[in-house]
């Protein structure tokens, strides 16, 4: 957590606040009555927070698409235990190695 300033301090200081969060690239943040109300970020600290979020978007999206797809291809079968899946693909892997002789 960044510095915390009163809103008079930042109100007064906004210039020099603003210099702050783009040099220390930590979010300052601002109380009014004790509690904190704002935060001052850097626009390059605000631009990443906002490409994270999009890849964070991404990232439930695919996962989403994957399991829709297995439940697809399924057919209403109910998924095997993942040991199963590995005995499976190590008995695959087997039988491909010893063609491979």
């Amino acid at each position: 957590m960044g510095p915390v300033v009163s809103a008079t301090e930042a109100r007064i200081h906004f210039g020099e606040l603003m210099r702050q969060a783009v040099e220390s690239h930590e979010p300052i943040i601002v109380e009014r009555g004790g509690s904190a109300h704002v935060v001052v970020l850097s626009i390059a600290e605000y631009e990443r927070l906002l490409r994270e979020k999009d890849q964070k978007e991404d990232w439930q999206e695919l996962v989403s698409q994957a399991r829709e797809q297995i439940e697809a291809d399924l057919g209403g079968r109910e998924l095997p235990p993942p040991e199963e899946i590995l005995r499976q693909l190590r008995e695959e892997r087997d039988e491909q190695l010893l063609a491979l002789r």
